[in-house]
């Protein structure tokens, strides 16, 4: 058998690095699902947050994050915050995690996809009219299908 080639360490610190501080929609349902004590921080604007968020979010706009610090855990407590914005088109999660991170929080993720792919994957929504589901996208997550004859 051949020896694997040694890895590439350039290579492993920037995916490891990647994997601390992104998460993606799954990860985070999937951690909530679990228990996990998650804190999340939308800093989209009151307009798209009443269009619909994630429920148990927390609004904390991103002009006002930095002076509404006070609403969140100290950072000796060293909750585990995750921000979130649009999309991927929107770059409002990195600056709030930036700010976040610059005000002393150590455990701080960007919810990579944001709101848009947390829709599209078809998790729970508050919306002003409640809480609700949009369908699946067939292009984000897998379609649950009913079991029958013909079906794998």
């Amino acid at each position: 058998m051949t020896p694997l080639p040694a890895p590439d360490q350039d290579a492993v610190a920037h995916f490891a690095a990647r994997l601390r501080y992104e998460t993606d929609p799954s990860d985070v349902a999937a951690a909530r699902t679990a228990g996990a004590d998650t804190l999340l921080i939308d800093v989209r604007s009151r307009m798209a947050w009443d269009q619909g968020h994630v429920p148990g979010a927390r609004h904390l706009p991103l002009p006002e994050l930095v002076a509404r610090l006070d609403e969140l855990p100290a950072p000796e407590a060293d909750p585990h915050l995750v921000v979130y914005c649009w999309g991927p088109g929107c770059n409002g999660s990195t600056r709030g995690a930036l700010a976040l991170a610059r005000a002393g929080y150590r455990h701080v993720q960007e919810m990579i996809g944001g709101f848009e792919y947390w829709a599209r994957e078809g998790l729970a929504v508050r919306t002003a009219s409640g809480r609700t589901r949009l369908p699946v996208d067939p292009l984000t997550a897998p379609v649950p299908r009913a079991e029958g004859p013909g079906t794998c």
